[in-house]
């Protein structure tokens, strides 16, 4: 989740991940299907932000942060000891039978002209 100024620069505000083979659960893999479309919950951000006249959110979605999180190689296997990987080619679908959302729970705050 990204705080996006009028003048364009842009802020990261917080960031989650979840790997799509764990998207049932961490006790099992279950392997996606190419050409099939699956649903995946990720965790909740824990962050708060004052968003000032002008600013914007963004969303950005990646298969990717590494450093940051793990490296996937998308094989199906063990990721920390491979060589080469394979290119993830991901969609988000966002329609009539795939009805795609992000909940983001918000309150609007009125101020004064002393911002307070």
């Amino acid at each position: 989740m990204i705080d996006v100024y009028p003048d364009g620069r842009a802020f990261n505000l917080d960031e989650t991940i979840q790997r799509a083979r764990y998207r049932e659960g961490y006790e099992k893999e279950v392997f996606m299907e190419e050409g099939e479309v699956y649903e995946i919950d990720l965790t909740p951000m824990s962050t708060s932000n004052f968003f000032a006249k002008g600013h914007r959110i963004r969303i950005e979605i990646s298969s990717s942060n590494f450093p940051r999180f793990t490296r996937n190689l998308n094989t199906g296997g063990n990721n920390f000891d491979e060589k080469e990987g394979v290119i993830a080619r991901n969609k988000i679908y966002h329609n009539t039978a795939h009805p795609s959302q992000i909940r983001l729970p918000m309150i609007k705050q009125q101020m004064n002209m002393r911002g307070k």
